[in-house]
């Protein structure tokens, strides 16, 4: 039997109707859908599903990601197209095995022992020989000689002019036409589960029982009925987060426009959650140890939730799907920059919110996100600026470029920094920046260094202004700098006490021009004056940049080299200075001129620079936390689930069947000899694939069956 890829042939007196029947019960009808479906996985695959839309904007654009929202690219399993070729899949393979089962279960049972003489003389694989034996006696023969080797035979008398001749049909591995309808079947089953397990459940209450998805905010009690799934939804998959020693019973399903509300027959309350990590700080292990509360028994059932290890309770899978930070207790200080407002503290919990004002400008503090653990990578910390040529391992410059894709030779030196916090201050037009600031200094380039993170929008990576620690491992003395930067008294009193130290007092002359230098310098660097550009450009204000500009814009080109040099001297010292009078304000003692002092102000010099660029007045360093971890489930209820391993079961049954299972069928035709006891044979085989082992199967059957010598 060949199947067809022809369709069902419905006599109608309409043409329309027969012609749509036909295509819809088509193979190719059912392949053109599997390639469309191919081809929604593969954008399923590569563009990530239900993020926020900010992320789709940010990623092709404002137009793009319009365009594709409306095709539901961003959600694609779920889409309503997506939905109607699976069913229309299931609709099409049912009618092509429809069609084909009652074609295939007639051939599975025929022998097809009717076939005539002359017809055995066109195949292929053909022999004649001429027997010592009767017919019906070699009839039996090889009737026998098959059913021990596992064919099937059926014999046939037939009559002859030379008396009553014997036709022997044989078959073998006729399974392989089951391997069709099983492998078709699958197909079905597969898609049924598909759409029972999806959200065609979910769309249909929201189609006739009048639900509509959730777009605001707020506790999840006070949401409407509207909103709500009930307890008794025969199929959902949704996300139910619950934070340490806390009690959720209420899952979150994800819609194209907001979410739904799954209200469970059970409470999950999370006892502890645990997690280990890995030397690179990803995590290793994440379980939660709950507590199941039935809410119609009051049963209470404690269970332990690993990935890939799940709970179940009522028909309903609690999968570990990821962890979060359950609203951890955070004391932030504020540090000003480059103002005179005293350093405070402000408290708050991860995932609120806090207002702050200076009376002219408001600004909300987003309190966003805590890591307590920062593991990075320190090896090119101790990688050498210049190369030597006698210290270069050619060996090892090959291997590194070469070889697999782990390079063995790469070194890692991966070292925990602590804890982070994770926040955006928002202004009065809502537009926010984020910020990420390190608890403890790191250790970088042989100085301790305090990393402060920002950046403007989400796509971006962090850029961090780094500010050197003071004798006290802390940020004090590097604010008291700049605080006292802004302040023009100060400037004005440092740069005369670096004149007094660099010129004797026999030189009035000398120590005017060394002034007017000081206080320039020092004014172009905080920012008090700005040089007007001859290009029409903005000038710089602040920072090494602004004197950069200063010297490019009044300075030859030719002496602009020793200018700078003599200016950034003067800068040094007269910075030098400014730290030794914020410390005297203070009451502290000066710093000594040694080299820790000299790699401070090295340091503090460029960061003081780069702080002109740092988008806040303030810095908020994360000074003690609780942290209060939560679990994230992944709560289902499956009933397609079993349907779809029944149907991946079919798929391995039905493809190895077709692949590995070969019809054979033999036909022996035995005619009497007239006036003689033998009979003359002629045995033919068919095979529905043309390989070297029928062909060595039909040899071996001939020399067993006819006689003939190979």
């Amino acid at each position: 039997m060949t199947v067809s890829t022809q369709g069902i042939e419905v006599r109608s007196s309409s043409r329309a109707v027969s012609q749509w029947v036909e295509l819809l019960s088509s193979m190719r009808f059912a392949i053109a859908l599997l390639t469309v479906i191919c081809i929604a996985s593969v954008i399923g695959t590569v563009v990530k599903q239900h993020e926020p839309a900010n992320n789709y904007v940010n990623q092709f654009g404002p137009f793009w990601a319009e365009v594709f929202a409306s095709a539901s690219l961003f959600s694609v399993y779920s889409a309503w197209w997506f939905l109607l070729i699976l069913a229309f899949l299931v609709l099409s393979t049912s009618l092509c095995i429809a069609r084909n089962a009652p074609k295939i279960f007639t051939d599975f049972k025929a022998y097809k022992e009717n076939i005539r003489e002359q017809s055995l003389k066109a195949f292929p694989n053909r022999a004649e020989n001429a027997l010592d034996e009767s017919a019906e006696a070699a009839a039996n023969r090889m009737g026998q000689a098959l059913l021990g080797s596992g064919w099937k035979v059926k014999l046939q008398s037939r009559n002859t002019s030379g008396g009553t001749g014997w036709m022997l049909a044989a078959k073998k591995g006729v399974a392989n036409k089951l391997g069709y309808l099983a492998a078709h079947s699958a197909i079905v089953l597969v898609c049924i589960g598909g759409l029972l397990d999806g959200d065609l459940m979910v769309r249909a209450q929201m189609w006739f029982n009048d639900k509509t998805p959730f777009m605001g905010s707020g506790l999840i009690a006070d949401v409407p009925e509207q909103h709500r799934l009930s307890s008794s939804n025969p199929t959902f998959r949704g996300n139910l987060m619950v934070t340490e020693g806390a009690v959720a019973g209420t899952a979150i399903l994800a819609q194209p426009q907001g979410v739904m509300l799954q209200d469970l027959p059970f409470s999950v309350e999370l006892k502890k959650f645990v997690v280990e990590y890995y030397d690179t700080g990803m995590p290793k292990l994440f379980a939660s140890d709950i507590v199941i509360q039935d809410l119609e028994t009051g049963e209470s059932k404690p269970a332990r939730v690993e990935v890939n290890h799940p709970a179940y309770h009522r028909g309903i899978a609690i999968y570990q799907s990821s962890f979060d930070d359950g609203g951890s207790k955070v004391v932030l200080q504020a540090m000003p920059l480059g103002s005179a407002v005293k350093p405070f503290e402000v408290s708050g919990s991860i995932g609120g919110s806090t207002n702050l004002s200076n009376g002219a400008e408001q600004l909300a503090l987003e309190f966003t996100g805590l890591r307590v653990i920062n593991v990075e990578n320190f090896a090119a910390e101790s990688a050498m600026t210049g190369v030597d040529v006698r210290k270069v391992d050619l060996r090892q410059a090959i291997e590194s470029r070469l070889g697999a894709g782990n390079k063995t030779v790469t070194n890692k030196a991966l070292r925990n920094v602590g804890p982070s916090v994770s926040y955006k201050l928002r202004d009065a037009a809502g537009q926010a920046i984020e910020y990420n600031n390190y608890m403890l200094p790191v250790d970088l380039d042989g100085q301790r260094m305090f990393l402060l993170g920002m950046r403007e929008t989400p796509s971006e990576p962090m850029r961090y202004l780094r500010v050197p620690v003071d004798e006290n491992d802390g940020m004090d003395g590097f604010v008291r700098l700049r605080t006292a930067l802004a302040d023009p008294e100060l400037r004005a009193q440092a740069v005369r006490r670096y004149v007094a130290a660099a010129v004797d007092a026999d030189r009035p002359d000398l120590a005017q021009a060394l002034t007017a230098s000081g206080n320039r310098a020092l004014g172009l660097f905080a920012g008090a004056e700005a040089s007007p550009s001859a290009t029409g450009t903005p000038a710089v204000l602040g920072g090494l940049p602004a004197v950069s500009s200063f010297l490019d814009e009044n300075v030859p080109e030719a002496e602009r080299e020793r200018a700078s040099d003599v200016l950034v001297r003067i800068l040094n010292g007269a910075l030098f200075e400014l730290m030794q009078l914020s410390r005297e304000r203070e009451g502290l003692k000066p710093l000594p001129r040694d080299e820790s002092t000299e790699a401070f102000m090295t340091q503090a010099v460029l960061s003081l620079s780069d702080s002109f660029f740092y988008p806040a007045p303030m810095v908020f360093l994360l000074k003690d936390f609780e942290h209060i971890q939560a679990s994230v489930f992944q709560v289902a209820r499956a009933p397609g689930q079993n349907i779809v391993y029944l149907g991946c079961f079919f798929l391995i049954v039905g493809v190895f069947a077709m692949l590995y299972v070969r019809e054979r069928r033999v036909w022996v035709w035995l005619t009497p000899v007239a006036g003689h006891s033998g009979s003359q044979a002629t045995m033919a085989m068919s095979s529905n694939r043309k390989t070297m082992e029928s062909d060595q199967e039909f040899e071996l059957l001939k020399t067993q069956l006819l006689k003939v010598n190979a």
